[in-house]
C-alpha cells in the first residue's frame, strides 16, 4: 500500500468562530495537497526536478498547457474539529479510481503522519479530477506517463460511514 503523505500549513485565518479550521478552509488544504503531489514543478537549470519533487507530480498546469484540470465532484466527512497548530497538518493521499479520463482521490487529513502514535483523522474525503483538453473543452485520456506515475498509488476507494 503506497500513499503520499503531504504536509500543509494551517493559517490563522482558516479558523472561524468556532475556534476550528472552517469547512471551506479544510477544502482548501485538500486542494493545497492536491497541487502539491498531482502538478509538475519548475525544473531546474540543468532539466532536473528540484529535491522534493513528487515522483506523483506529472500534470503541466501552466498557462500554456495543452491539458487542464476539472473538479467533477468532491464529498467530505468530518471526523474530527481541527483547530490551529503550528505543525502542519499532513494530508494523506492515494487515487481510489484510476479512470480512461478520471481519476478518484483519495484523502485524510491528520494531524501528523499516521505511522506516528496517536495520530487523529480529522476529515476523510474525494475529489473526483477530470483531465480536459484546453483546446476543445473535452475530456482528454490519462497518458502513458501519468498512469505509470499515479497507478503505484492505487488501492481501494474510501468508504464514507455515515451514507444517506
Amino acid at each position: 500500500m503506497a500513499r503520499l503523505e503531504v504536509p500543509v500549513q494551517l493559517r490563522w485565518s482558516d479558523m472561524d468562530a468556532y475556534a476550528h479550521v472552517n469547512n471551506v478552509e479544510m477544502l482548501r488544504l485538500l486542494e493545497e495537497a492536491r497541487i502539491e503531489a498531482f502538478w509538475s514543478h519548475p525544473v531546474d537549470s540543468d532539466g532536473t526536478r528540484p529535491d522534493g519533487a513528487w515522483s506523483t507530480a506529472v500534470l503541466d498546469a501552466g498557462p500554456s498547457s495543452t491539458m487542464s484540470t476539472l473538479i467533477a465532484h468532491q464529498e467530505i466527512e468530518y471526523l474530527l474539529p481541527l483547530g490551529y497548530q503550528r505543525r502542519p497538518v499532513v494530508v494523506e493521499m492515494w487515487i481510489g479510481r484510476l479512470g480512461g479520463a478520471s481519476l478518484e482521490v483519495c484523502y485524510e487529513v491528520r494531524d501528523r503522519p499516521a505511522a506516528e502514535d496517536g495520530s487523529a483523522v480529522f476529515a476523510r474525503a474525494t475529489t473526483t479530477i477530470v483531465l480536459v483538453d484546453t483546446g476543445s473543452g473535452r475530456p482528454q485520456r490519462i497518458g502513458p506517463a501519468e498512469r505509470a506515475a499515479w497507478e503505484p498509488f492505487v488501492e481501494e476507494p474510501l468508504t464514507f460511514r455515515r451514507r444517506r
